[in-house]
């Protein structure tokens, strides 16, 4: 897998995701077999834009050519998608998420494995400039 694919694969799922908590949470609440309060929607939205944000990034990202800012942003979602691991596998293992709950924890898992395999075993940095 390249680089650009990986940003337009999860630029696709945040924007997915995105639209789906911006416009219809109570439908992803339920999804997710996760409490419905008066607050939630307004919760909903604000994960919602934060991942039209990511998508965003992700879409505009998937060609760049500068070395540090690739590091950069790579290093970034990476941190982003392993905390999405541990709080996703939380909110699945304590009940507060069905057993749908796992997608998310999948996909999270799969990002996360596909940013550190970027950052660490095919670096984007050629190994000159780490001196």
């Amino acid at each position: 897998m390249r680089f650009r694919h990986l940003f337009i694969i999860n630029a696709i799922i945040a924007f997915i995701y995105g639209i789906g908590e911006l416009l219809i949470p109570a439908t992803m609440f339920a999804m997710y077999g996760v409490a419905y309060s008066p607050g939630a929607p307004l919760m909903a939205q604000y994960f919602g834009l934060t991942l039209i944000a990511i998508s965003l990034l992700s879409w505009l990202a998937r060609n760049i050519s500068d070395v540090s800012a690739k590091r950069v942003i790579i290093m970034a979602l990476l941190v982003s998608d392993v905390i999405g691991v541990v709080v996703s596998v939380m909110g699945t293992l304590t009940g507060l998420m069905s057993i749908v709950g796992w997608s998310a924890v999948v996909i999270y898992l799969f990002l996360t494995l596909g940013y550190g395999y970027f950052l660490v075993v095919r670096s984007v940095v050629p190994a000159k400039e780490f001196a």
